[in-house]
């Protein structure tokens, strides 16, 4: 089994396939590598997989030594879910919360929650401003169910709900005899440089599921997962937009006018405003490393190389570049809405013109007519005094 599993990814690195193709391939060596780890008890349900597809998973194979290498310091692999609901959470009102897990935190950026869970099978939470919680040791349906016992029943906590989550699922290992690291779609959890700066030490931390010393790698790594599946929102609702705008220019073509209201059009460009300034202009934006990991270069590598192997900073600059082409295209929107206007108020001037000449000539005619009747009157009668 493993020899044909070597042999599907040696092709795929061999012969050009389809993203599609490999990502078959990847679940089905995930499928593999995991059941390495669990019983073989064949009526527990196929696990879960992810709803989006990430660029993490063309590096899988880099994985694979470490998945198919059983040591005594090495646990078992366990997963990384992370789940995007809202545009934003807006964290202060976790507080309003009914029944708050009683050992949740503040970390520098997050509300950290060691332990949530069912007994025997906690895992801990990262939530995220940007809209995203971050999950260690907890599986998909463990994730989905924390947001509907925790985040849903916050009061305003989410601004802009998202009509579907955007999800992100990533495996890793505890490994006190390696370093702490990104490999291939695994992080491996291990030795750890401690923090140089005094400001990014905690000191009474509460009880957690995984190592202490590995906190602020697994925050780091958190935070740039969630800023992964936040961005992917934006991908999604940027798409639906320009769907909602790729019968603009046949409309203009074939009728010479937008096919749409001014009331709409003006909708459009405030939508597109809102997709520009979420992506460039909000604090927890997608193309800064936080200030937090200016004085730790450990940490501030764990965040990049997370970012890197999700493709962040290359997904951002697409992001640009099909805002920028829409912005074209609501420059075109611009004009024609300066251009109608112009041309509506042209009109109005001319009516307003032409009542004015009707109101003139229902209320000065007769006076008029009256003149021009009188004159012809006298020249006629001075006429024929002149001949006689």
């Amino acid at each position: 089994m493993l020899g044909s599993l070597r042999l599907s990814l040696v092709h795929y690195h061999q012969a050009p396939i389809s993203h599609r193709s490999f990502i078959s391939v990847f679940r089905h060596t995930r499928s593999f590598t995991a059941s390495a780890h669990v019983s073989n008890d064949i009526d527990e349900p196929p696990k879960a997989k992810p709803k989006a597809t990430t660029p993490l998973r063309r590096s899988a194979s880099a994985s694979l030594p470490i998945r198919e290498t059983r040591t005594p310091t090495r646990g078992d692999i366990q997963t990384v879910f992370t789940l995007t609901t809202a545009e934003r959470y807006l964290l202060s009102r976790f507080r309003l919360h009914p029944n708050l897990p009683p050992r949740a935190q503040t970390l520098n950026e997050s509300l950290w929650i060691p332990k949530w869970g069912k007994p025997g099978k906690e895992g801990e939470v990262f939530i995220f401003s940007n809209g995203s919680f971050v999950c260690w040791g907890l599986k998909e349906e463990d994730a989905r169910l924390f947001a509907a016992e925790v985040i849903d029943l916050v009061p305003g906590v989410k601004v802009a709900p998202l009509a579907d989550a955007e999800t992100e699922e990533l495996e890793f290992v505890v490994d006190p005899i390696e370093n702490t690291r990104l490999q291939g779609d695994l992080i491996i959890l291990g030795q750890t440089v401690p923090p140089s700066s005094t400001r990014t030490s905690f000191k009474n931390l509460s009880p957690m599921v995984l190592p202490e010393e590995t906190l602020l790698a697994r925050y780091a790594y958190s935070q740039a997962l969630s800023r992964s599946t936040a961005l992917s929102a934006l991908e999604v609702s940027l798409d639906e937009y320009l769907t909602s705008m790729a019968q603009l220019p046949h409309s203009l073509m074939k009728t010479g006018k937008p096919g749409m209201g001014r009331v709409q059009l003006i909708k459009k460009l405030g939508e597109l405003m809102k997709f520009r300034q979420g992506l460039n202009l909000n604090r927890e934006n997608f193309s800064d490393v936080p200030d937090f990991y200016w004085a730790e270069p450990e940490l501030e590598r764990h965040f990049n190389s997370m970012t890197d192997a999700l493709d962040v900073k290359e997904r951002t600059a697409s992001v640009n570049d099909k805002i920028t082409y829409a912005a074209e295209a609501q420059s075109v929107l611009r004009q024609l809405l300066t251009e109608s206007s112009t041309h509506s108020m042209e009109l109005v001037i001319i009516a307003l013109i032409a009542v004015e000449v009707v109101i003139a000539i229902i209320r000065d005619g007769p006076e008029l007519w009256e003149m021009l009747v009188g004159d012809e009157d006298e020249k006629h009668q001075k006429d024929n005094l002149a001949h006689n």
